[in-house]
C-alpha cells in the first residue's frame, strides 16, 4: 500500500532546505580581510585557537555584544582553515571510540 505524503511531512522535509537558503543569503564577502586590527592580521594559528574556543566565545558573545567568536581582521583562507580545524577538534576530542569493550 502506497502511503501519501501529508502537507505536514512535506513542510518538515523542506524546512532544512529553506533554512540553508535563508542563511546563505546572509553570507557575503568580508571587507576587512587583510586589514590591520587591534592585534594585527589574524593568520592560521589564530584561526586554530579561535576555532578551539568557539563554543566558549559563542556563549560570551550572547551576553557581551562587543565580543565576537570570529576575527574579522584575518588573512582569508588560512585563517578560515585554522578556524575550521579548531572547531572540528571538538568532534575529535569529544568523540567516543568506535570499538566497545564488553
Amino acid at each position: 500500500m502506497k502511503r501519501s505524503l501529508r502537507w505536514n511531512d512535506v513542510a518538515w522535509r523542506c524546512l532544512p532546505i529553506i533554512a540553508v537558503l535563508v542563511l546563505a543569503g546572509c553570507a557575503g564577502p568580508n571587507p576587512l580581510v587583510g586589514t590591520m586590527g587591534r592585534s594585527g592580521v589574524a593568520g592560521f594559528w589564530s584561526g586554530l585557537w579561535h576555532g578551539m574556543i568557539c563554543p566558549i566565545a559563542f556563549g560570551i558573545s550572547l551576553f557581551n555584544h562587543a565580543f565576537t567568536m570570529y576575527e574579522v581582521h584575518n588573512n582569508g583562507n588560512w585563517y578560515n582553515l585554522g578556524f575550521m580545524l579548531g572547531a572540528g577538534a571538538w568532534g575529535i576530542l569529544g568523540g567516543r571510540s568506535s570499538s566497545s569493550s564488553k
